[in-house]
């Protein structure tokens, strides 16, 4: 017997197999291009344009995989990262003239016109990244004359000066005798020593907070400070000089966890000298077990710039020297992070060759690439080979779990994602995967991602039930990301990978999800994005995975959200999103068209079965028409995130990868359909 659902869906098929080729055939309506305007190209058969775009930017991905079978491509953030590798050669003694003079160039290359930096190409001057991009930049050799600095100190006093900046920020200054270290606050060496059932032990911190701030206890702990020449300093910058590191005013209410963490650093600061010697040294000992503990083989530090930075000047403190084995593997990991040009060196926060190249054979295959092709076999080849097989981190919470995930890195055996290993699962099902793998390691493998299931029905990045929400106001953690909680767009994802692997959609895991989602949708319908920006790629990402395990896409809470996405379009076709929706929910859903946010809201139009209507077909011919010869966009915006509100990053894949994704399930849908 025909259930209701099955009728709807029926109906909304043969509704789809008569009007998608006519507004296929009507693709130039919503260009805002005059028939004299549009090139001959754009006035050929639409399917057949569709084709063209996907076979351009086949071939370019195929000129660009890596002999081995992964992709890989820059994953920008903002000067910081290089300004603080920098620091970190200078206050290792490796100073090179003709290193720091490329690292100049590139923070130089990065000012805006008022003298500041910004954490992202469109946002505001940032106080923090201006006053490292200005050490940075005395370090390696401008004088406090120069026009470039004059800019960004009259930016950086009028601002509140060093005094107002966050933590990180004032943990550099202080390794060279620029800020007092008594006015940092205290993260004690007694935390590695917490029981787990403790609300403050190291393992209720995020991964990236947690492999950041065990070996920052050991810095902080012995205070070191180099010296410099006093032209190199920053004293300039020192607005009202005493003034202590947390403002009165963000203190917040008398009785308020913010305003207890203070205290506490207090009083901790208070007893400093007077704490048990033995309790102190046992703490000294774990925190080093755990940094020597967590170093890959490789040098790195779960992956991360902040983990890798600190490792090293952690053992540095400890006496090693630079060319002392654990600290060169650290250094020469940090390295790979770089890029070389001909007139610049940058740092990357991260690598990302694991997701780009997920992402990227992913597109491939929904762009209708054979399996057997090639660039296919070896990238699942590849990525099989990283799968990681022993546990890290995350078993604290998960004990009993076995391991089986994939990490975002070439190298990162104690942090494996969930978010990644969706998506190699994802990729490795639609290419029979017992070719590339054993089955018993896919089962491993979805097996892990069940397992890290939270409490609340969802998934978080890195760990399971990483929700004490109090750590992010400790004094320590003006980022805001010190816990790693559920998430809409993670918890989408899993869903999606779900419904392709057959899981039943009746199980208690689904029904939890789908109870979350539900719980974490906003009134306009909307899911909040952590991994991305913002509204339009959590909604992506949670109607995918609602889709694809077979929610009915009819039902009220889920119409909500397409309609919101439809209405936030914007004129030329597209769709977009900026960085400073996080900060400001007015500006939810609006921002300049980007080639990845449109491709985010045609994939979800698809998957909620609206990819024939009006604007998913507009949004076809926004792609088509932004389109290069070579087969790639151009993205100027940030459409990713680090650390929502704070470090904002950006995926030079996306621009590519996910509007092939999109191209190719519309064309997979209208000849579908067509049949």
């Amino acid at each position: 017997m025909q259930t209701d659902r099955e009728g709807t869906l029926k109906h909304s098929r043969s509704i789809k197999r008569l009007i998608l080729p006519v507004l296929l055939n009507d693709l130039h309506l919503f260009s805002s291009e005059t028939s004299e305007e549009r090139s001959p190209e754009q006035q050929q058969d639409p399917a057949e344009r569709v084709r063209r775009a996907i076979e351009r930017t086949r071939h370019y991905y195929i000129r660009n995989q890596h002999p081995d079978g992964y992709w890989w491509f820059e994953l920008e953030s903002n000067v910081t990262i290089t300004a603080e590798y920098l620091m970190l050669l200078h206050f290792a003694g490796l100073a090179d003239t003709e290193r720091d003079a490329k690292i100049v160039n590139h923070i130089l290359k990065h000012q805006r016109p008022d003298g500041t930096w910004a954490i992202h190409k469109a946002g505001k001057g940032d106080l923090s990244t201006t006053v490292e991009a200005y050490f940075a930049l005395k370090l390696g050799g401008l004088p406090a004359d120069d026009p470039r600095l004059v800019r960004a100190r009259r930016f950086i006093v009028g601002s509140g000066g060093v005094a107002a900046c966050r933590f990180f920020t004032k943990v550099f200054l202080a390794l060279f005798g620029q800020y007092d270290w008594k006015e940092i606050p205290s993260v004690p060496l007694e935390i590695v020593l917490l029981p787990h059932w403790f609300p403050l032990n190291i393992y209720n911190f995020s991964s990236w907070a947690r492999a950041t701030l065990v070996p920052l206890s050991i810095v902080l702990d012995a205070k070191p400070v180099k010296a410099i020449p006093e032209n190199r300093g920053v004293r300039e910058l020192h607005r009202r000089p005493g003034v202590g590191n947390i403002p009165r005013k963000s203190l917040g209410p008398l009785l308020s966890w913010k305003r207890f963490f203070v205290t506490l650093d207090k009083m901790i600061k208070a007893t400093e000298e007077s704490r048990l010697r033995s309790f102190r040294k046992k703490g000294l000992e774990a925190a080093w077990r755990w940094v020597r503990l967590h170093q890959e083989e490789t040098g790195d530090w779960a992956g991360i710039q902040p983990a890798m930075v600190n490792g090293v000047l952690a053992l540095l403190i400890e006496g090693h020297g630079p060319s002392d084995e654990p600290v060169a593997r650290g250094l020469d990991a940090l390295e790979r992070f770089a890029i070389e040009r001909e007139n610049e060196i940058l740092l990357q926060s991260c690598i990302s060759p694991v997701w780009d190249t997920a992402l990227t054979a992913l597109a491939l295959s929904a762009s209708g690439l054979r399996k057997s092709h090639p660039a296919m076999t070896r990238s699942c080849r590849w990525l099989a080979e990283k799968q990681i097989l022993t546990k890290g981190d995350w078993s604290v919470k998960r004990p009993h779990v076995e391991p089986g995930g994939w990490a975002f890195e070439f190298d990162n055996n104690w942090y494996p994602d969930v978010d990644d290993t969706a998506v190699v699962l994802m990729l490795l099902n639609s290419s029979d995967h017992d070719r590339f793998v054993r089955p018993e390691n896919f089962e491993k493998a979805v097996g892990w991602v069940l397992g890290m299931q939270g409490k609340d029905g969802g998934w978080g990045a890195f760990d399971a039930d990483n929700n004490v929400d109090i750590l992010n106001q400790t004094p320590f953690g003006d980022l805001e990301a010190m816990i790693d909680p559920s998430t809409p767009d993670i918890t989408g994802r899993v869903l999606e990978l779900l419904g392709r692997i057959g899981h039943p959609f009746k199980s208690k895991q689904v029904k939890a999800a789908i109870r979350f989602l539900k719980k974490t949708q906003e009134k306009d319908g909307l899911w909040w994005g952590r991994w991305g920006v913002n509204y339009i790629y959590g909604t992506w990402s949670v109607l995918a995975g609602l889709g694809s395990i077979g929610e009915d896409m009819t039902k009220p809470y889920i119409q909500k959200a397409v309609a919101t996405l439809k209405r936030h379009q914007n004129f030329d076709g597209g769709w977009g999103e900026c960085c400073e929706s996080y900060a400001n929910p007015n500006l939810r859903m609006r921002g300049k068209s980007t080639p990845s946010q449109t491709a985010w809201v045609i994939m979800a139009l698809i998957a909620a079965g609206e990819g024939a209507c009006r604007e998913a077909v507009s949004g076809i011919d926004f792609l088509l028409r932004r389109q290069k010869e070579d087969g790639t966009w151009d993205e100027e915006e940030f459409t990713a995130t680090g650390f929502p509100k704070h470090f904002m990053i950006k995926y030079h894949n996306y621009r590519n990868c996910f509007p092939l994704m999109a191209l190719g399930k519309f064309l997979a849908q209208f000849e579908k359909e067509g049949k």
